[in-house]
């Protein structure tokens, strides 16, 4: 670690064009907290919206999705700007990153499942919809299970980090808390099984779907065409979010070797591997959802346009 820290004090200044990268990089983050932020409003302003289990792992993934873009995008400037902070706030806010980063994976694939129920059980759906008891613990096994890559880098750190560690000023990154090669390599594998795990369940769902896509009659043909859409959707949204766990490994040697080079890696994959999936959840609930776009549409022009009394949503 502390290798790490001379290569970053002894790399130089910062050119130009980084700045200007972090410019951009703050208007598109800004453009994007703006929209979830107005979903978030919009969803929290109808009871429709938040008796629905759909529309409650939605606005799961818009809170999840925000504080990791307003947290990672800290730490990316922070970074590019050589800010230290104490090694204990460090790994604070590593861990609450690492957890709210697993999270948005294992909502979509809650999202998946709630698609297959309403298409496959619909006689079910209604009921595991509406009940709370059902949603907690939903909720409960998705912060569960989204927690235990998080602790084990934690724990594992903790376990092998020397005391006087503890004490210095860093340059955050998760990267620190990798110091042991058997931890990076603990930490993928632990990885690449819930990837399978998330990737099958998708799979699952999106074969399910299509099966009664098939044999559903005209009139329910298009929503579950539209249904298989969604899955398709969430299932490209979860490997970019997958993705962004494999980031570090490529970005630990440069780290080492060119801290300009790092950044500017660093800059690419947080535009592809978290503003992007990030950006289709709006898309595909806030632009494609007739419901939620049309009070969206009300509360983004300040309430201009008028809109009719909202029920719940045809299961889509």
């Amino acid at each position: 670690m502390q290798r790490l820290q001379v290569n970053i004090s002894s790399s130089g200044n910062l050119t130009t064009e980084p700045v200007v990268k972090m410019i951009v990089l703050q208007v598109l983050v800004g453009i994007f907290l703006y929209v979830n932020c107005l979903m978030i409003f919009t969803f929290l302003k109808k009871e429709v919206f938040r008796g629905d289990t759909r529309y409650i792992l939605f606005a799961q993934t818009l809170f999840v999705d925000s504080a990791v873009l307003f947290l990672t995008d800290v730490m990316l400037l922070m970074t590019a700007f050589q800010v230290r902070i104490h090694m204990i706030s460090c790994i604070i806010v590593s861990v609450v990153v690492a957890v709210l980063k697993s999270c948005t994976p294992m909502t979509l694939v809650a999202m998946c499942l709630e698609r297959y129920v309403a298409i496959c059980m619909p006689l079910r759906h209604a009921d595991i919809s509406s009940s709370s008891r059902i949603r907690f613990f939903g909720f409960l096994i998705i912060w569960t299970i989204s927690s235990i890559t998080a602790l084990f880098t934690f724990v594992t750190y903790i376990s092998v980090a020397p005391p006087s560690s503890l004490s210095l000023n860093v340059v955050c990154s998760i990267e620190l808390m990798l110091d042991q090669e058997w931890q990076a390599q603990a930490r993928a594998i632990m990885l690449l099984t819930f990837f399978l795990m998330m990737i099958s369940v998708i799979i699952f769902t999106y074969i399910k779907i299509m099966i009664a896509a098939r044999a559903a009659s005209s009139e329910k043909k298009k929503s579950t065409s539209k249904c298989l859409r969604t899955v398709l959707l969430h299932g490209f949204q979860m490997f970019l979010c997958i993705v962004q766990f494999i980031t570090p490994y490529i970005e630990m040697p440069l780290w080492k070797l060119d801290i300009i080079v790092f950044i500017n890696v660093r800059y690419s994959n947080f535009i592809m591997f978290i503003i992007v999936p990030r950006c289709l959840s709006p898309l595909i609930y806030g632009l494609r959802d007739e419901t939620f776009f049309a009070v969206l549409r009300h509360y983004a022009v300040c309430g201009l346009t008028g809109f009719s009394q909202i029920q719940p949503a045809n299961k889509k």
